[in-house]
């Protein structure tokens, strides 16, 4: 049985949700977000809820029971709140400007890295923070550690681009021979 899944899911004011042959739309202040579901899971909207219960005995169907019950929960938190990470390239030369729909990365390579935000994404650059943001959990994330993955933090000097609330084990590296 799924703790997650068997909490019931509040719905805040100025949020609508609708469920439509296995589509789920959340609308709200921030924007609108639609997800496709499988059937394997009923989803009853009531009139301040949303509950969740499998269709049939399986595994399968209970593990999809709490991730589509985090994945409903996200929308709403997305489009009443929204999502952020934040990214700091640290460095001696390393950084980051905005040009157009274009990240643009410059870390210490013979040349660029350019970026395309994807739509429904904003990113804005100050100094040598990143700062992703949007109503999509999953695309804030996912671009999120793509940019990461141009250049991870190494554990020497602590150079490359990291995640704000991110430790990174420090090495000692060589001892001198005394």
């Amino acid at each position: 049985m799924s703790r997650v899944g068997k909490q019931i899911i509040e719905i805040p004011e100025k949020v609508k949700l609708s469920f439509d042959d296995k589509v789920f739309s959340v609308s709200g202040p921030l924007g609108d977000l639609t997800k496709t579901f499988r059937p394997e899971i009923d989803i009853q909207i009531n009139d301040q809820n949303v509950t969740l219960k499998p269709t049939e005995e399986s595994v399968f169907a209970w593990a999809l029971w709490g991730t589509y019950a985090s994945h409903i929960q996200n929308m709403i938190e997305g489009v009443t709140k929204g999502f952020e990470k934040k990214l700091i390239v640290e460095g001696i030369g390393f950084k980051s400007s905005l040009s157009g729909d274009k990240l643009v990365l410059d870390l210490g390579f013979s040349h660029s890295i350019e970026m395309i935000i994807p739509e429904g994404i904003k990113v804005s650059v100050e100094k040598n923070t990143i700062t992703v943001s949007g109503i999509d959990k999953e695309k804030v994330g996912e671009f999120a550690a793509r940019v990461r993955a141009n250049k991870k933090t190494e554990p020497y000097k602590g150079k490359g681009i990291r995640y704000i609330d991110e430790v990174v084990r420090r090495k000692q590296g060589k001892k001198t021979v005394s």
